[in-house]
């Protein structure tokens, strides 16, 4: 099977990098040939480099787009990293409902949600936890990803057995997902709880708009793909549509965020977030 050449490889990151800012680090190939290769398949084709070959002698829209979309899929699972969720358990949602008893309205923003084990963990918690909000007050999540698949996916709510393994017990699976055939389907209350959009970071117009701005916000996991001045202007962008008093959490690792954005740093255990300043 031949491999992709350097030309090849520098044509991708420039196309990924103009169609969605994310960076294509040098060294990546192995990435490119695991995520196309399915593409390469289906079109008949024998390697990704003939693959890309095609996408750079006869480009089309559609072509563009399948591989964008699987160049810019993330990794996910439910519940992933213990500590933000417990930290929204004990810390940020008693104070966000405690703080929204009059209007009654929470307002939620799941950024690059991929696949949507974060929309619907968050919807999860929400009800077992709190379920008197879930029932009358006006709560909404909205999903957002730049890929299709992801969803298309994060839409139907429907996970294999390997998926719900990861990162929910058994009983909240039953409580919380009907089995259908050898796959689990997130329960319907809580598919109604999600708001399914297509959003690219890089592109502020793009960003969902709610009846109001947003008490939380999840950017997890995706600023890591970004350079330094891409993080700093969706971190911005973000925090215009927050909240005064509102949350934002990033992932773990990328809570080093830069002096120029208009945010402040808190901790809660082990858990950083963020506020608007």
């Amino acid at each position: 099977m031949s491999i992709i050449t350097a030309s090849q490889f520098d044509h991708l990151r420039e196309m990924v990098l103009r169609e969605s800012a994310i960076v294509l680090e040098p060294g990546k190939e192995y990435l490119v040939e695991s995520r196309l290769a399915p593409i390469a398949r289906r079109e008949g084709l024998g390697s990704v480099s003939e693959l890309v070959h095609k996408l750079m002698t006869s480009p089309s829209a559609k072509m563009t787009s399948e591989i964008i979309d699987a160049m810019t899929t993330n990794e996910t699972s439910f519940f992933r990293d213990v500590h933000p969720w417990q930290t929204l358990k004990e810390e940020i949602l008693p104070k966000l409902i405690e703080s929204r008893r009059i209007d009654r309205r929470l307002s939620v923003w799941c950024a690059a949600c991929s696949s949507g084990q974060e929309p619907y963990s968050l919807a999860m918690l929400l009800r077992d936890t709190f379920p008197d909000i879930v029932k009358s007050w006006d709560v909404t999540i909205i999903a957002t990803d730049l890929s299709d698949s992801m969803l298309y996916r994060c839409r139907e709510g429907v996970y294999s057995q390997l998926e719900v393994n990861r990162g929910l017990p058994a009983p909240m699976l039953v409580r919380n997902f009907q089995r259908e055939g050898a796959d689990w389907r997130i329960d319907p209350e809580l598919r109604r709880m999600v708001d399914v959009r297509t959003c690219n970071l890089a592109v502020p117009n793009s960003y969902p708009r709610a009846a109001s701005r947003f008490d939380l916000v999840f950017i997890r996991n995706v600023l890591i793909y970004f350079d330094e001045a891409t993080k700093t202007k969706i971190l911005n962008e973000t925090s215009s549509r927050m909240q005064s008093d509102g949350y934002l959490l990033l992932g773990s690792s990328e809570v080093s965020i830069s002096s120029a954005t208009r945010l402040v740093r808190h901790q809660f255990g082990r858990t950083i977030y963020f506020q608007p300043s």
